[in-house]
């Protein structure tokens, strides 16, 4: 069969996305992806079409109370002075998700659940056909791969680009955000751009234009999905001179594509006019262009080089792709886009797997990637790069089920507790204390243990604020000190926002350390075993230590066990 390698990868590919799905929906985790940010970008269609109220959002109210659609933390939208809402997140979103949506609609009108905008049909329609539309786009940039690269390499490139990045999350898990649907338009906006290089014609051209439209009311910093139709075909002088000679024979092209790039923003410039009274209103995000976050790419927290290393790659890839027709599309797309991304001023963006904002754009990058593989499988580093392929798609994987598990934190990682989950597939109390804490002993084999307080199961209740435990003076005699502090707590809905806490005070000097109650590894009907250590410092050699409970909310349980174990060299 002719290109069978890279068949077989797309179908690879397929069924690990329908099974991080499938994996994904549980009786205690039903399927809600209209959630949160989500919601933002979905809710325009119940509005239009369901409740024929986009300017009050009344209906929303029984929604949140049935579904729990904005988690506690409000509707996304911002009140204005005369009253009505309107949304924070555009609309470009709700055009794609439109055929699901109807879908959703119609299966739900078909069986016994209601035709709200939020049933479970619609819930199901969003999160599989999502995977579909992302399928769909793969088998074409298969197709575009195809133009340029061997069997072999677009197969590579398939792989690597889903299967060992964090694409695999926001196609199949968090796929209610914006990342996955704008994939697919980065795969369209090549092939178009292709189509129309080959042979100009009206239709491409405005297709293009709208593409671009529809993204940039998606996400507005798509825009610059511009430079790909425009630098294409500019690789070398002679090619720059054939294409825009093109152009200029084609002015009614170019006139087509702005034109339909205004059709393709136009949906959103009404809605504002209705909701505002005004074609555009500024939504409020906040850049810091002259002062990027570079942690973004390289920070402990959601670093894109450190939670995908794969994109080092794709990185890589952008000095190989001299000769070909993308080279300066590729190259100023990702370079504007990288630059764009850490740039935000939010640079966390939220919970998150890696750096999720560059998700989308993963079809440009892939590429410089095939560019990469082409030149490394004619090479005798080959061999290395297939282990390299198993290793990366092996650990990423792996870190899915860690993300979606909430092993792997969504925002408060760092490097030491990264460091000791990493491949684990059992992490204890203490590995999970290092999410917040910095102290742990590298060896305890040649210090002497002593046991200064133990108590048994108690009772706890209190209001906002703190509960005290145990509280002793303690002279420390070397200067090597450490404490062990272990727990048994049971506090059903009562572990958000609250930690167990050690502490050590002097009359000018105090030194903490903090373990969060909620955690992947909690249980909220059972006891769960909590371990820290406390590194004591020679100025606290007579100090008085502290252990407490604190909490922001009112907090009903029980302490089962308390242990402080102290360890001196």
């Amino acid at each position: 069969m002719k290109n069978f390698f890279s068949l077989l990868a797309f179908v690879i590919v397929g069924v690990v996305l329908v099974q991080c799905r499938v994996m994904n929906i549980t009786k205690e985790a039903p399927l809600n992806l209209t959630r949160w940010d989500a919601l933002g970008y979905y809710m325009y269609l119940p509005a239009v079409f369901i409740y024929d109220d986009v300017k009050h959002l009344e209906w929303l109210k029984e929604i949140d109370k049935k579904y729990n659609v904005t988690g506690g933390d409000g509707i996304p939208t911002t009140k204005l002075e005369d009253g009505n809402y309107t949304g924070k997140y555009l609309c470009g979103m709700s055009i794609l998700q439109a055929p699901l949506f109807f879908a959703g609609h119609i299966i739900a009108g078909q069986s016994d659940y209601p035709q709200d905008g939020f049933s479970p049909p619609y819930q199901y329609a969003l999160g599989f056909g999502i995977i579909l539309y992302c399928l769909l786009a793969l088998l074409l940039l298969r197709k575009i791969l195809l133009r340029y690269f061997s069997d072999e390499t677009v197969a590579l490139t398939l792989l690597l680009v889903t299967l060992a990045s964090n694409a695999v999350v926001y196609i199949s898990v968090d796929s209610g955000l914006s990342h996955a649907y704008i994939f697919v338009l980065y795969v369209l906006v090549i092939y178009t751009t292709i189509k129309w290089h080959e042979k100009p014609s009206l239709l491409w051209a405005a297709v293009t234009g709208l593409i671009i439209g529809v993204a940039t009311i998606s996400r507005p910093t798509e825009a610059i999905m511009l430079f790909i139709p425009l630098l294409w075909n500019t690789h070398n002088k002679s090619a720059a001179k054939e294409k825009w000679t093109m152009v200029k024979n084609h002015r009614h092209h170019v006139a087509a594509a702005a034109i339909a790039g205004v059709i393709g923003v136009l949906p959103q410039l009404i809605y504002w006019r209705v909701t505002t009274g005004s074609l555009i209103y500024d939504v409020g995000s906040k850049w810091d262009f002259l002062n990027p976050h570079f942690r973004v790419l390289f920070g402990w927290e959601k670093g894109w080089f450190i939670y995908t290393p794969v994109t080092i790659l794709f990185v890589t890839g952008m000095f190989f792709v001299r000769r070909f027709p993308f080279r300066k599309s590729v190259l100023w797309f990702c370079l504007l886009n990288i630059w764009i991304i850490i740039a935000w001023h939010e640079w966390r963006y939220a919970a998150s797997y890696s750096t999720r904002a560059l998700v989308q754009s993963y079809p440009v990058f892939a590429l410089a990637l095939a560019a990469l593989i082409q030149q490394v499988t004619s090479s005798r580093l080959r061999p290395f790069l297939y282990l390299a392929t198993l290793y990366l798609v092996a650990v990423n994987l792996f870190q899915v089920s860690q993300y979606t598990s909430g092993v792997l934190h969504y925002d408060d990682m760092n490097r030491r507790y990264y460091g000791s989950i990493y491949l684990n597939p059992d992490p204890t109390p203490l590995d999970m204390s290092l999410l917040d804490c910095n102290d742990i002993p590298s060896d305890l084999s040649d210090f002497n243990a002593s046991l200064i307080a133990s108590q048994q199961a108690t009772q706890v209740t209190f209001a906002p604020g703190s509960y005290l435990i145990y509280q002793q003076h303690i002279a420390f005699d070397t200067r090597e000190n450490w404490l062990s502090i272990q727990a048994d707590i049971l506090a059903p809905n009562s572990l958000w926002q609250t930690y167990l806490n050690a502490e050590l005070r002097t009359p000018d000097s105090v030194k903490a350390a903090k373990v969060r109650l909620f955690r992947p590894l909690a249980v909220n009907d059972k006891p769960n075993r909590y371990h820290f250590f406390l590194k004591v410092p020679e100025q606290f050699a007579h100090s008085r230590l502290s252990i407490f409970l604190s909490s922001q909310h009112e907090f009903k349980g029980e302490l089962k066990m308390l242990k402080v174990i102290h360890y001196k060299r």
